[in-house]
């Protein structure tokens, strides 16, 4: 503990504007790029730590940065544009341009990471230890480090060193194989949920790892493997495997077992989605749509005997619909106080009342005062709530600010840019 309270006391303070939100005062070294390791330090960020993000430095042909900066739609719409998403991504983050292959730009990083609460870093395994950036290197200066180490397999096991992106995590657990029709290909969801899922995990691992670092002064590694956290979502498919030999399999869009649950189309072309598998409100439900019959039938009084019945559930909730406007339908089961709703789409979210009462949609501004939406901060603290307070930064924008908190004048920092560290 007294070794964690002299590092603290030789750090500079955070920035003014950070310092707000429950993780106030916490120094976040982010050394990933694209998905998993920054969207870990987004949310970090839009919490209140001084999150410092680590991008390769401009070289001759190439541009530099996170590749983020440059993915999907960018604004403005050519080759001089910005990520749209790289906006959000990086928000609340200080950005500077460091070059972790090079000698000078590793000894810089282990300072920072000296003065440094939490690294996170999403390269292969090995990469950190072969730029000198291992924990054992980085935690001998500062033996209260959080290191989390996000990557496709983990840091150890026979697929260690294999290449490995979200879209392979989420098949290796198994996410892919339960995600589609019977009748056709495994599909994907158009989003990068492998990744984030493993970002989650990552911060709980953190906040875990800050506890036990309050009671002991120590810290340690966190190591996520994105198929692991994808695994880990899998509900009962392991143990239904193990016991009975069962394999869940796609099922389109109900719910294996959990009946009903399910998308059903509306008069008007739409789609309704209902949530009537709890014993009462399935009563309610079929009263609402007129089979009291069914409601009133004693076979279907648990989930148990209506999964042995799901086709004519699901039929009858169809009929029903069928004969229904989708927001017709939608009043009737508000009515009858069953979970349903719309399927929504970004168009939908951004008028939607219930996104606008709890701040889901924010209004930022890009750096040349063009206004644009981006998503709201979860989750909601009634005392310390986090708060976007600016968007993506440009490439190096903090790195004089950054290097100057650990005493770099300007000749020093011409020095660096001069030899490309920076």
């Amino acid at each position: 503990m007294k070794d964690q309270a002299r590092r603290d006391a030789q750090q500079p303070a955070a920035p003014v504007d950070a310092v707000r939100g429950p993780l106030a005062g916490l120094r976040v070294l982010e050394l990933g790029q694209l998905i998993a390791g920054p969207f870990a330090g987004r949310m970090l960020a839009d919490f209140g730590a001084d999150v410092i993000k680590v991008e390769p430095p401009a070289r001759a042909g190439a541009e530099g940065g996170d590749p983020l900066r440059k993915w999907r739609k960018l604004y403005p719409d050519d080759a001089s544009g910005t990520s749209l998403w790289w906006y959000v991504q990086a928000r609340n983050k200080r950005s500077i341009t460091l070059d972790l292959r090079n000698a000078e730009g590793q000894r810089i990083a282990r300072e920072l990471a000296a003065r440094s609460d939490i690294v996170i870093e999403n390269f292969r395994p090995g990469a950190l230890e072969k730029w000198g950036l291992g924990y054992d290197e980085l935690a001998s200066s500062n033996p209260g480090l959080i290191l989390l180490r996000l990557s496709g397999y983990g840091q150890s096991g026979p697929y260690r060193d294999r290449p490995g992106f979200g879209a392979i995590a989420e098949s290796m657990g198994g996410m892919r194989y339960v995600t589609g029709f019977p009748d056709r290909p495994p599909v994907r969801l158009n989003l990068s949920i492998g990744d984030s899922l493993a970002a989650l995990h990552g911060l709980i691992g953190v906040l875990m790892a800050l506890h036990h670092r309050r009671e002991t002064g120590r810290g340690q590694v966190v190591d996520v493997a994105l198929y692991e956290a994808v695994f880990n979502l899998m509900e009962s498919t392991l143990p239904e495997y193990d016991r009975y030999g069962i394999v869940r399999e796609r099922t389109g869009t109900n719910l294996t077992g959990i009946v009903p649950s399910n998308t059903y189309p509306t008069a008007d072309g739409r789609h309704i989605v209902i949530g009537g598998n709890g014993d009462s409100i399935f009563k309610r439900l079929m009263r609402a749509i007129g089979r009291a019959d069914l409601a009133d039938d004693p076979t279907l009084a648990d989930n148990a005997g209506r999964a042995a019945r799901a086709q004519e559930i699901d039929d009858a909730i169809a009929q029903w619909t069928l004969s229904q406007s989708l927001e017709a339908a939608l009043d009737a089961m508000a009515r009858a106080e069953v979970p349903s709703g719309r399927i929504y789409s970004a168009a939908d979210m951004v008028d939607d009342p219930q996104y606008l009462a709890r701040a889901m949609i924010e209004h930022a501004a890009l750096p040349d005062g063009t206004p644009l939406a981006i998503p709201g901060i979860v989750p909601k603290f009634s005392e310390t709530p986090g708060e976007t307070r600016w968007v993506g930064p440009s490439l190096g924008e903090h790195t004089a600010e950054v290097l100057g908190e650990l005493g770099y004048d300007e000749d020093a920092l011409s020095k660096l840019r001069k030899s490309n560290v920076i």
